[in-house]
């Protein structure tokens, strides 16, 4: 996830209309600076995403896309340069509640029959900048390599004469 403030665009649930919701989130200069620095790029250049938030039974269900023009360092060469990214979002999110009497949550309810348990919605919001950014660090190539760009192993060399080798010829000298 991001730091806190550095592209946050938190969507109150309850405000959901019927028929969902579409929003697109861009970030700003100053956001895309942070999120450069906090995932080791050069730059980011242009990050942006379209959700469509419905809602899902008692939970919702965010699709859509994250678009992302960026620039990474090469592991060969370590030199810049660009890459595009367009990776597609599907999450369910579900409210925790907390209840004393041990009974489980919504979201508890939902994951327990689920591969993937359903992410919670935190003071009725889900914040759309967050999720962009959790799915552009996804997308990242851990290993990134210019294209074109091979390595090439050191040329193997003979290894050092042993300093007893040394001493056992003056031995003989001797």
């Amino acid at each position: 996830m991001t730091k806190k403030g550095s592209f946050n665009r938190p969507v109150k649930v309850d405000a959901l209309p019927r028929d969902g919701l579409e929003q697109t989130v861009e970030a700003t200069p100053a956001e895309r600076a942070a999120v450069a620095e906090q995932h080791g790029l050069v730059d980011v250049v242009k990050l942006t995403a379209t959700f469509l938030m419905k809602r899902a039974g008692k939970g919702v269900r965010v699709t859509g896309a994250v678009h992302a023009e960026l620039t990474q360092t090469c592991v060969v060469t370590l030199e810049p340069f660009p890459v595009t990214l367009d990776e597609p979002i599907d999450v369910r999110f579900a409210r925790p509640t907390e209840e004393p009497s041990g009974r489980r949550s919504e979201a508890e309810t939902l994951a327990k029959d689920a591969e993937d348990p359903p992410d919670p919605i935190v003071d009725g919001k889900i914040d759309l900048g967050a999720l962009a950014v959790e799915f552009l660090a996804l997308a990242l190539d851990p290993y990134p390599r210019k294209p074109g760009a091979e390595f090439t192993p050191p040329p193997e060399e003979a290894p050092p004469a042993s300093p007893f080798v040394v001493l056992s010829e003056i031995a003989k000298k001797g």
